[in-house]
């Protein structure tokens, strides 16, 4: 019989070595090696007899839960399929309990069971939180308990419709010998709560803690398993949470939801496009508007920019909400094509509300605001910006046009600046629509050429 030997393993991305490690030789980080037991291989296990079936043989998918909370619901793609393993990340504080434990009180109002396992925080805590937020029912079940192998004898016998498990980095199988929160720990526990899920059927909802990278602790052991994972964002000091799916197996991932911390816990946002654009009474240079595309969902957000004059050699190009390599080719662009100079100045541009948007459609905004503000002219407050800037400074058509306009003219917004080569069709009546062939005429336009 072969003896069991030692590995070291990373506790932050999984990466494993045959000896102790300093730094972590795939994600850098420092002291985070630990030792974990490597059990030798057992036997063939008995097979289940299972033989093959038809395609055509399987049935639909079946009916999803919807947890009654329309943003999460839409992540999700439409609410949790039942038996489905559902990871959700976050930073600590920044809200991922009191949103399971006001999906759990709602869903508890449509006659589901739901059995909460908490590994952290004390039933009266728990029980606090909920009256705070009013979820309080008889059919939401509480235990406290990181003793996976018992969680799952209660599991089995209560038979609940949802379970929801805070956090898997608390949870411990008896049969492995590490510590809680270890890279065996976790593979085994996410193995055990999938087997569970699947026997029970129930909706599996598990949170996970974020390394200080903002990663999933161990990413590679856990998000292949589990079915869907989300991520749950947002500034320490803001009240705005961002819901965001990173792996949907029954659904999209593009899709986003929008909440706002408040006393009583999270409140879903009825109209995300009024926070993430500031209504002002004058216009500002250094500010354009633009609608970006979140999913099914079109919201109107803010682009500010400064530019500043730099006394660096190499001036500063820092962008908050979009991607920094972006920002430069946008910058480049407006030099080389444009003539605006901005070889000895600090150029900052940033998304109103802390919103990261990753779409092309974005660039034209961002050379209109970085223009203005050079050229200290503001632009009008009632127009709207759509268009992907190429190298040679020509303005491309974006995607879902017509729903970018409907969503501007519901808002009050009367212009638009588009690419000469889009063609919407359905546009909303009372609308101004121009069309320009580069960044150049744009600006022209504007008084910035």
């Amino acid at each position: 019989m072969k003896a069991t030997r030692s590995i070291y393993a990373c506790e932050e991305c999984g990466e494993g070595s045959a000896q102790w490690l300093g730094r972590c030789p795939a994600c850098g980080a420092f002291g985070t090696m630990r030792e974990e037991r490597k059990e030798p291989a057992r036997g063939r296990a008995a097979s289940s007899k299972r033989a093959p079936i038809q395609m055509k043989q399987v049935g639909e998918e079946p009916l999803r839960v919807e947890v009654g909370i329309a943003e999460l619901d839409r992540v999700l793609g439409g609410g949790g399929v039942p038996g489905s393993l559902v990871l959700i990340g976050g930073e600590p504080g920044i809200g991922k309990s009191t949103l399971l434990l006001q999906a759990a009180g709602s869903l508890t109002k449509h006659g589901f069971r739901v059995l909460m396992v908490s590994g952290e925080e004390s039933a009266s805590q728990i029980a606090s939180r909920a009256k705070r937020t009013g979820t309080t029912s008889p059919e939401l079940y509480l235990l406290c308990e990181t003793d996976l192998e018992e969680v799952i004898e209660r599991a089995r016998e209560l038979q609940p419709h949802i379970l929801v498990i805070d956090s898997i980095q608390t949870m411990r199988f008896p049969g492995v010998d590490s510590s809680p929160g270890a890279v065996n720990q976790l593979k085994e526990c996410a193995f055990r709560l999938q087997e569970l899920a699947k026997e029970i059927d129930a909706v599996t909802f598990v949170v996970g803690h974020v390394t200080k990278e903002g990663a999933l602790a161990g990413p590679r052991l856990i998000e292949h398993i589990v079915d869907c994972v989300l991520y749950f964002e947002g500034e320490r000091f803001d009240s705005l949470r961002i819901l965001r799916a990173a792996k949907n197996r029954f659904g999209s991932v593009s899709e986003l939801g929008i909440f706002e911390m408040t006393d009583a816990g999270l409140r879903e946002v009825e109209d995300p496009s009024a926070h993430f654009m500031d209504r002002r009474d004058r216009p500002v240079a250094g500010t354009s508007r633009v609608v970006v595309m979140e999913g099914r969902r079109p919201l109107v957000v803010e682009v500010q920019a400064l530019v500043a004059p730099s006394k660096l050699p190499t001036p500063k190009r820092i962008a908050s909400g979009i991607d920094h390599r972006r920002l430069a080719i946008e910058v480049a662009v407006l030099e080389r094509k444009a003539k605006v100079r901005l070889g000895e100045r600090d150029v900052y541009v940033g998304v109103s509300g802390g919103l990261k948007v990753a779409e092309p459609a974005l660039d034209l905004g961002v050379c209109m605001a970085i223009a203005s503000s050079h050229r200290d002219i503001a632009l009008p407050l009632d127009t709207i910006f759509l268009g992907e800037i190429s190298l040679t400074g020509e303005i491309r058509p974006v995607s879902r046009t017509e729903e970018r306009l409907r969503e501007a003219a519901r808002l009050g917004f009367g212009s638009f600046v588009i690419s000469s080569k889009s063609k919407p069709r359905n546009v909303p009546t009372g609308i101004r629509i121009h069309r320009e062939p580069d960044i150049s005429s744009s600006l022209v336009r504007f008084g910035l050429g």
